[in-house]
């Protein structure tokens, strides 16, 4: 509850630091993705981890990086558009894994997704990211520690970080981002179409536009 608490808390502070300009983004810039709409074979993978109803008529697929403070700040508005349009938008995670230690928190993430905790260790790792997450380098002990306090069984997560199915989600992830040239996290899509008008309003934007015309 409290972790809930404290993810779910963090969007009226991020809403007022990208609405008045103070949240600096660690990219500062609008999607540099062309406004095409992109292959559904390089956005959706059958591995990729799905927050929401499976079938949904509207899809939000975020290439994201655990390690990204932009991801971090951007949860609690795409758990907001979730429970805004309730049962119209599945969330489809994709890893970039960009920043240093990266791949190490998504073998954990993979790791709690076999154990069925994959969303409290998602929400784990995000509360937790300013301690293990650090400029200088990461923390990946801490990481764990957040992960065990979510209900991972970290002693058989760390025999299952470098199964071959984990290991090849992280490498088709890899491909499919070097394909769609995606240098930046967080970048979004929805039913295909990228997020151009970059910032929260523009992915509310889009998501409403896209449940009116399904």
């Amino acid at each position: 509850m409290k972790r809930r608490t404290l993810v779910a808390g963090t969007a009226v502070l991020a809403a007022v630091a990208f609405a008045g300009g103070a949240y600096i983004m660690n990219h500062k810039r609008r999607s540099e993705l062309v406004a095409t709409e992109a292959s559904g074979d390089l956005l959706l993978r059958p591995h990729s981890p799905i927050l929401g109803p499976e079938h949904a008529p509207v899809t939000i697929v975020e290439f994201f990086d655990p390690s990204c403070e932009a991801c971090r700040a951007f949860y609690p508005f795409v758990k907001q558009i979730m429970w805004r349009f309730p049962g119209q938008v599945r969330v489809v995670l994709r890893y970039a894994a960009l920043h240093k230690g990266s791949d190490e928190a998504v073998k954990i993430l993979e790791a709690a997704r076999l154990q069925n905790v994959f969303e409290p260790v998602l929400e784990a790792l995000l509360d937790a990211q300013p301690a293990w997450a650090l400029h200088e380098g990461p923390k990946l002990d801490r990481a764990w520690e957040a992960a065990a306090g979510a209900g991972l069984d970290t002693e058989q997560a760390k025999r299952d970080r470098n199964s071959p199915g984990i290991l090849a989600t992280l490498d088709q992830d890899a491909e499919d981002l070097q394909a769609l040239n995606i240098t930046k996290t967080p970048t979004f899509f929805v039913n295909g179409k990228p997020l151009v008008d970059f910032g929260p309003q523009g992915l509310l934007k889009l998501v409403q536009d896209a449940v009116e015309s399904s």
